[in-house]
């Protein structure tokens, strides 16, 4: 069976233009919520949306989507809600889904376990950020990954030396989800300095389109990455217009902010 992944990035590529991953917590501010603000992106014009799973010490996020996780897990949003909020959202949209989870949430939950309710809830790839490829091997989430045809998404840092990208670089499917910045997610300070040449490095050592990440909040920011990207990625700024939004107003607030991202120069 074919990827939604792969038919978005070739739909991409035939309408020659970049696309856009939107993010969202599940169960932030509530399970329904979740369903309706990510078919709300859909509608919008994001081409991925990634499911990100609360977890209680999420490191690669700042306090933005931290607090996301922490009002989710504190509301009873579990692992297992997560699933059923992708089967419904995959049976009502057709971008291509993601799942966002830390690695200790997949290994309680169970690789191969993991990777198969992903696939039958609509889930077309999974980010585990700090899941290192030789874990990744060991502990068998390549074999799951590629057996319940899910695309693994590399993610790398400014810091990924020219060895690790090309380690990489033999396990890559889908595309390589690239860090703009070091650090954690957030939507303050700028989107680095050495952007352009980082990301040359990447697209030189790696045979997949690139996603960028961190800090994109604006369409200034988002039209500075974009000519050396393929996907940029949209998360604690949605997640800063879901929280400032009055009660019941947050699905018409995400679809103002990206009606206004998405603007034609």
């Amino acid at each position: 069976m074919a990827n939604k992944i792969d038919a978005k990035l070739e739909e991409l590529r035939a309408a020659g233009r970049k696309g856009l991953m939107t993010h969202v917590v599940v169960g932030y501010p509530s399970l329904e919520e979740t369903i309706s603000l990510a078919t709300t992106m859909a509608h919008e014009g994001a081409d991925f949306i990634e499911l990100q799973i609360p977890f209680s010490d999420p490191l690669a996020d700042g306090p933005t989507i931290q607090a996301a996780c922490r009002m989710s897990l504190a509301g009873g949003t579990r692992v297992r809600d997560a699933f059923s909020v992708a089967a419904l959202l995959a049976g009502s949209v057709d971008v291509p889904l993601l799942f966002m989870a830390y690695c200790n949430t997949v290994y309680k939950y169970g690789v191969e376990r993991f990777c198969k309710d992903a696939r039958s809830a609509g889930i077309c790839g999974l980010i585990v950020p700090d899941i290192p490829l030789e874990a990744a091997r060991h502990e068998g989430f390549l074999e799951a990954c590629k057996a319940n045809n899910l695309h693994h998404i590399v993610t790398l840092a400014p810091s990924s030396t020219q060895e690790r990208l090309i380690k990489n670089a033999a396990v890559a499917t889908g595309f390589v989800y690239c860090m703009s910045r070091e650090g954690v997610t957030g939507i303050q300070g700028d989107t680095g300095r050495d952007l352009r040449s980082y990301l040359e490095s990447v697209a030189g050592a790696i045979p997949v389109p690139l996603v960028v990440g961190f800090g994109i909040s604006n369409r200034e920011r988002l039209k500075a990455v974009q000519p050396y990207c393929d996907i940029a990625v949209v998360g604690s700024a949605l997640i800063e217009e879901i929280a400032n939004a009055p009660a019941g107003t947050a699905p018409a607030r995400v679809a103002g902010f990206l009606r206004t991202l998405l603007l034609e120069a």
